[in-house]
């Protein structure tokens, strides 16, 4: 699914990428919290959660210019974020939300919506992130990708949907396979230490914004 949304944004099937909506809205049960770490600063759901979701932000949208954000822990009162929201500016111009919270009950996430890991009921009529251009729309995990039959229309028009094709597998079987590979010298790795550190600049810049109130940049790392 990931692979093809790249590509539907890089042959410009979206036009210029404009508003970027993404979801992370579920309820952790109270058990998950009996371990004592998960109830501690920096072990909420931000770093161990948020962070995939804004690893494939960055990979199909770009890196990020600047963030905003707000964060509270008011349902359980830990000492770490049960709720986030999330302003981001990419690079590229286009703007961004990331919404999140572990204590509710909803069906807008990766997990819950993709269906990639069995362990989770998938609600696959739900969409996670909305990519929006301005040639059109693709939703996710759904590949419903919405345009207009002409260029130039608009909303006295009726938009049309497309439904995006995709090789199917068992992501977690593929990225095992892909890690074997890897390690027996066949293949680069797909993603480099650089681009995953950058990820975890992104996330400390949220975290600064949050406990500021300022925008704030991602510190990115210059690793070749």
């Amino acid at each position: 699914m990931i692979v093809r949304t790249r590509e539907l944004v890089e042959e410009g099937s979206l036009g210029r990428l404009t508003t970027v909506t993404a979801l992370w809205q579920l309820q952790k049960p109270d058990s998950y919290f009996d371990i004592p770490w998960r109830r501690e600063p920096g072990a909420g759901m931000l770093l161990t959660n948020l962070i995939h979701d804004l690893d494939l932000l960055r990979h199909l949208c770009g890196e990020v210019a600047e963030v905003q954000a707000l964060t509270g822990n008011g349902v359980r009162g830990f000492a770490n974020e049960d709720s986030a929201a999330v302003l981001l500016r990419f690079a590229n111009g286009a703007l961004g939300t990331l919404t999140g919270s572990d204590a509710v009950a909803a069906p807008w996430s990766w997990e819950l919506d993709s269906g990639e890991n069995p362990v989770y009921p998938r609600q696959d009529d739900q969409s996670c992130y909305l990519l929006a251009g301005t040639r059109g729309a693709l939703s996710i995990p759904q590949l419903a990708r919405w345009h207009y039959a002409e260029p130039g229309a608009g909303w006295h028009q009726p938009l049309l949907c497309s439904q995006e094709s995709c090789v199917p597998g068992e992501a977690l079987a593929l990225q095992l396979r892909h890690f074997v590979r890897v390690a027996r010298g066949e293949v680069a790795p797909l993603v480099s230490a650089a681009d995953a550190g950058n990820t975890l600049a992104l996330l400390e810049a949220i975290q600064r914004a949050a406990a500021s109130g300022r925008t704030c940049a991602p510190e990115l790392l210059s690793i070749q």
